[in-house]
């Protein structure tokens, strides 16, 4: 099987990739033009997830390469991002349901979980048989969730009593567990729970309007005296340090993902300028629309770059929280910044969907935010370049 570069992959960073990761990225790349691609455009429209996508999703090797218990084969962190860029460039909607099922809900089970609930839990939710969300953002928390968190976990006996609320919570409005963070009311450090969504007292309301990101289906949560056994707690959530390793997993794939959604506005720009004509001749041959697609691939080709060697970093055991927060918020401003010059490329049209790039545009504005926003991600990196803490 050959493997056809990207054109947007300017330097040829994919060579960098083993040729059995390669093969995989093929085998994803055309289930994605096949299968979710021609859908993307109309459930977006509509704000549905495309939920007959999913068995063919979970049947790629994308979910739980990081875990034993899970792996299919022997892939790099570097393969993992390779394959939120290639999810984010048919569609970052996808992209982010790839990233809580894969990187938040089974990498909170695969760092904090026991032996036996990485056990129980990891296979199922690689395949798609139980699909899982991660609930840490609250109405009025967020950046702040290191300290500001809300909901409460309370033990009674051999059961914890979970209450509050969560927003913002991706896949919340279908999964079948939520992770489920909260601060006990015996130490005040924030635990880890495993929470079945037909648990009593729990509830999930889809939050409509959304004018990013609509496949997702983000909910608001009420936890209203829920009560989960001891054996639901992850049994190595002791502070939030653990939740922030967490976290680090999953930032530098938001920065992939970034990537992937700037290529995807970036080559539907491409196939715009070479195929639209004005004056008598494709816009492609215009000065300033070549300058317009020469900065796109720059930003591209700096963040492929950016997000290659943190991944590197992760495989080698030495990427730091101040490493996957650089690569966040570099790769999320580039893209923010391409996906308008490619938006500026087509004009008219680049506010409808029929060419893609408007829902491109939109997207970036959430991955922008989500992850850690560019501004509390800086000031991670600052603390590491000055050694003070510049938080509130």
């Amino acid at each position: 099987m050959t493997f056809p570069t990207l054109i947007s992959d300017f330097y040829g960073f994919e060579a960098l990739l083993a040729d059995h990761e390669k093969q995989a990225l093929v085998r994803l790349r055309a289930f994605l033009e096949s299968d979710v691609k021609p859908v993307v455009n109309d459930h977006w429209d509509r704000a549905e997830f495309p939920r007959q996508i999913l068995p063919g999703l979970h049947q790629q090797q994308v979910f739980g390469n990081l875990w034993a218990e899970t792996k299919a084969g022997d892939y790099s962190a570097v393969y993992g991002g390779w394959t939120a860029l290639e999810l984010a460039r048919v569609d970052a909607s996808i992209a982010t349901y790839v990233g809580v099922q894969n990187g938040l809900a089974m990498g909170s089970i695969g760092v904090a979980g026991s032996p036996e609930q990485r056990a129980e839990w990891l296979p199922r939710l690689a395949t798609g048989e139980v699909i899982g969300a991660f609930g840490l953002t609250e109405p009025l928390s967020g950046s702040d969730s290191a300290q500001g968190l809300r909901t409460t976990a309370t033990r009674d006996g051999d059961e914890w009593v979970l209450s509050g609320s969560k927003r913002w919570i991706g896949n919340a409005t279908f999964s079948d567990i939520t992770i489920i963070w909260a601060k006990s009311t015996e130490d005040g450090q924030v635990k880890g729970f495993i929470v079945p969504t037909s648990t009593p007292g729990y509830n999930a309301t889809k939050i409509e309007r959304k004018q990013a990101l609509r496949i997702v289906q983000n909910a608001d949560i009420t936890l209203e005296n829920v009560r989960v056994p001891e054996s639901h707690r992850l049994q190595n959530a002791n502070s939030f340090r653990d939740t922030a390793a967490v976290l680090r997993l999953t930032r530098a794939e938001v920065a992939w993902a970034a990537v992937g959604t700037a290529i995807g506005a970036y080559e539907a720009a491409v196939a715009y300028a070479t195929s639209r004509e004005q004056f008598g001749k494709p816009i492609a041959s215009h000065q300033l629309v070549q300058d317009l697609l020469s900065r796109s691939l720059g930003n591209i080709t700096a963040s492929i770059a950016l997000c290659t060697r943190v991944s590197q970093m992760l495989d080698d055991g030495v990427q730091r929280d101040e490493h996957a927060s650089l690569a966040k918020a570099f790769a999320t401003t580039a893209m923010r910044e391409t996906v308008g010059l490619c938006r500026e490329l087509l004009g008219g049209n680049g506010i409808v969907l029929d060419y893609d790039v408007a829902r491109f545009h939109a997207d970036a504005e959430a991955l922008y935010s989500y992850e850690g926003t560019r501004e509390m991600n800086s000031l991670i990196v600052g603390r590491a370049i000055t050694g003070v803490g510049a938080f509130v």
